[in-house]
């Protein structure tokens, strides 16, 4: 199963228009909207990313819509293949059970600006 969040943005005029649609359709479920900025937020399910797509489409082209764009995801499958890779993996990498690995020789990278101390 995935999940997908929908921003939809259209103008101040036409949202309680789409939110009223978007509560009664078949092919996204309604959450929340602001109408002073335009913006309706929606999810859409599917067995695949697939069948969200051609949610996405629907709404996309669903009159008086800007735009819609998909912000968030969750898939069930992928979720569960990254589980099982990380149960798969050894839970302490190689570099430190070498007791001959000197601190100088380890490259840092957590500093994403690459500063010097």
């Amino acid at each position: 199963m995935n999940i997908s969040s929908i921003v939809v943005q259209a103008s101040s005029e036409h949202v309680e228009e789409l939110v009223e649609l978007f509560k009664k359709c078949d092919f996204c479920d309604y959450h929340f909207h602001d109408k002073k900025i335009g913006k309706i937020i929606v999810t859409v399910e599917g067995e695949s990313v697939s069948d969200e797509i051609r949610h996405l489409k629907k709404i996309q082209t669903t009159p008086r819509v800007i735009s819609a764009d998909m912000m968030m995801s969750y898939s069930e499958d992928e979720l569960d293949k990254e589980r099982a890779h990380l149960e798969n993996k050894d839970p302490v990498p190689q570099m430190l059970l070498d007791d001959d690995l000197r601190a100088e020789k380890i490259t840092y990278y957590g500093d994403i600006k690459k500063k010097d101390i």
